[in-house]
């Protein structure tokens, strides 16, 4: 059976969040995301007009088998890279590694939100010529 087409890629991440309205400041003051749906005071989705992302408050955070590493906001240059970690440093966000260029010629550097999920703030030229915004 042949694989079917129209695959776009990861457009859609949801997480379960103890501390949602830290959340959704820090992504959408800082991270510069905003709100595309509210349904109610316990789930919103927020959008950069490409993906969407949601958060869905619990009491609790599920144990569940699968694990989350890290989320990936892809960039347009390595110089918006630079720009994100600078803006970062001055807003105190939590920088766990560095700007560095790897082999293939991407770039990136990890930060924590405010809730401990790992960011990675990276450019990787395939992705980047793929992306028309």
């Amino acid at each position: 059976m042949p694989k079917p087409e129209g695959m776009l890629g990861i457009r859609h991440v949801a997480l379960f969040i103890k501390e949602l309205e830290k959340a959704v400041d820090f992504y959408t003051n800082i991270m510069g995301m905003r709100i595309e749906w509210q349904p109610d005071a316990d789930n919103v989705y927020l959008t950069n007009d490409g993906d969407v992302f949601a958060l869905h408050r619990v009491d609790y955070v599920p144990q569940a088998q699968q694990r989350l590493d890290h989320i990936g906001f892809v960039l347009k240059t390595p110089k918006d890279v630079d720009n994100w970690y600078d803006y970062f440093v001055k807003s105190e966000v939590k920088i766990t590694e560095a700007p560095k260029t790897h082999r293939d010629g991407s770039r990136g550097f990890y930060c924590l939100d405010p809730v401990g999920h790992l960011l990675e703030l990276i450019y990787h030229p395939p992705i980047a010529k793929n992306i028309r915004l």
